[in-house]
């Protein structure tokens, strides 16, 4: 196959996500304020995408709560920089069995399974220029976690957003994912020029190889962009890989929290070692202006706070 390299790169900047990260690194955001700061900077170091999700301030468990949003919006659309805002809409579909032998009723520690309207909520009052889309269900890393997404749920929300006027950056974990989000385009629910992200080497999903990640890369369709990443100290191999494959990258403490071995990152510190790979690989980085142009954006008026 030849090499068809990307040579008009855009980065995003995975900011905190949702995993139990924030007691091992003092660079992992929490606060709305720390949240979009570290977009912020991130964005001045090169991202032109920032995506978030939210936490409580204080003991930095994931959280899904509108005014913490609505405050990292502000902050962000707000700030001397320009970015493009993405906001996950991947919390609200988690199931944590019981043990394998009594596996009803679900842990209510862990589960927290919401309708299609509330995953939305925040989506809908922020309108950010782009949300997330986990297109599939899979087991996720933890022994009873499953993350559920069913094509009905997927259906409401992915509609839900192309109304809205907010591009879905569809997850996809495994190729099933991919299979399914082409469906979702076919039917109308999602619009053809697609967004996706390639997710590797999250288990249980594609296995990080690049076998598997060439097989996915190669299952998108002409007329979509795609970005991808791999987790931890794959992720600066994956800017590499994910260039010379004709894509676009994505770094940020969400996936790796290390730049170096015993060295923990910042988002910024991230973002400035994606630059150097993508600077020395010859390829041109594109700011938030051109990826809007090209993915068919619309910059928002930021939100009111006071209302």
């Amino acid at each position: 196959m030849p090499l068809a390299m990307n040579r008009d790169v855009f980065i995003t900047c995975a900011v905190t996500g949702s995993g139990g990260t924030q007691d091992r690194s003092p660079h992992v955001p929490r606060s709305p304020k720390q949240i979009a700061d570290s977009a912020i900077e991130a964005a001045k170091a090169g991202a032109a995408i920032v995506h978030c999700h939210v936490r409580d301030p204080e003991t930095g468990a994931p959280r899904r709560d509108l005014e913490l949003y609505r405050e990292v919006t502000e902050r962000i659309r707000d700030a001397d920089v320009d970015v493009v805002l993405n906001l996950t809409a991947g919390m609200g579909g988690d199931m944590v069995f019981g043990s394998t032998e009594s596996p009803l009723p679900l842990n209510s520690l862990g589960t927290d399974m919401i309708g299609a309207s509330e995953r939305m909520a925040h989506i809908r009052e922020c309108l950010p220029e782009i949300c997330t889309l986990d297109c599939g269900t899979m087991n996720f890393a933890e022994a009873d976690y499953v993350m559920t997404n069913t094509p009905g749920m997927l259906r409401a929300m992915g509609g839900m957003m192309t109304e809205l006027g907010v591009k879905p950056e569809i997850e996809a974990f495994d190729t099933g994912h991919l299979w399914f989000a082409k469906q979702l385009v076919s039917e109308g629910v999602l619009e053809k020029n697609a967004l996706v992200q390639l997710c590797m080497g999250v288990p249980w999903g594609a296995p990080n190889d690049l076998n598997t990640f060439m097989a996915m890369v190669n299952a998108i369709p002409e007329t979509w962009s795609w970005s991808a990443f791999s987790l931890g100290r794959d992720q600066m191999a994956y800017v590499a890989a994910a260039v010379l494959a004709g894509g676009n990258v994505r770094v940020g403490l969400e996936d790796n929290l290390w730049l170096g071995k015993g060295v923990l990152a910042t988002n910024a510190q991230l973002v400035e070692r994606a630059v150097t790979i993508i600077d020395g690989l010859g390829a041109r980085i594109i700011g938030p202006e051109e990826v809007r142009a090209k993915l068919g954006l619309v910059k928002r008026a930021p939100v009111n706070l006071a209302a």
